[in-house]
């Protein structure tokens, strides 16, 4: 299908590293990393109001606004290169003022001290850049919750364990990468014991998002 781009460029705004004014680990290196796959054919900005879907206290967006997005251009060598680092491609599609929107399109407010330790609401990959997601506004929705929730039982830092199980497993041989931004784009907490599981045994990585 036919993605419709609707939006301006400045708004569909594609992961290339050192192209954020937003702050950047240092010495990012220059992939080319352009891409914009997504999923389903979407409109961007949405037609109208974007609606967070819940189940077991978990939320999950909106498939009409927020289908999921892949980059091909995140290869297996750039992936598995030593310099990369999923940090020097986020963020181009998230501004202060594309923030802002993306709440908007979901009717959410966004908090108004959202840091650590207290940060409750994410802007969130749906597919994480390192299961080579994509870093544009149709792969990007405000998650938060559950209600007060703190620490590692937020649901953001509940889908960064999945995101990592998921790219281990992947690396390991063992998850086909289709398959699996498939399936973390459709529910992402399918695979939430499963990451528990596993980490319970291995260490903990901090590549997700």
């Amino acid at each position: 299908m036919q993605f419709i781009r609707i939006a301006t460029v400045s708004l569909i705004a594609i992961a290339v590293c050192g192209g954020s004014a937003l702050a950047k680990p240092a010495n990012c290196p220059a992939f080319n990393v352009k891409g914009d796959r997504p999923l389903d054919a979407v409109a961007i900005p949405p037609t109208g109001l974007c609606k967070v879907r819940t189940r077991a206290g978990f939320q999950f967006p909106d498939p009409t606004c927020t289908p999921g997005a892949v980059n091909p251009a995140l290869t297996n060598a750039i992936l598995k290169n030593k310099n990369f680092r999923t940090g020097c491609e986020r963020d181009q599609a998230t501004s202060a003022t594309k923030k802002k929107m993306t709440y908007d399109w979901y009717a959410i407010t966004k908090p108004t001290d959202n840091r650590e330790p207290h940060m409750i609401c994410e802007l969130d990959h749906l597919i994480s850049i390192e299961l080579r997601g994509a870093d544009t506004l149709d792969n990007i929705w405000p998650q938060c919750g559950p209600d007060g929730a703190t620490g590692e039982d937020r649901a953001f830092k509940q889908k960064d364990l999945v995101e990592n199980y998921l790219a281990a497993q992947i690396r390991a041989g063992k998850m086909n990468k289709t398959d699996v931004q498939k399936g973390i784009a459709q529910d992402w907490t399918q695979y939430l014991d499963r990451s528990k599981a596993y980490y319970a045994t291995h260490k903990k990585r901090n590549d997700g998002g």
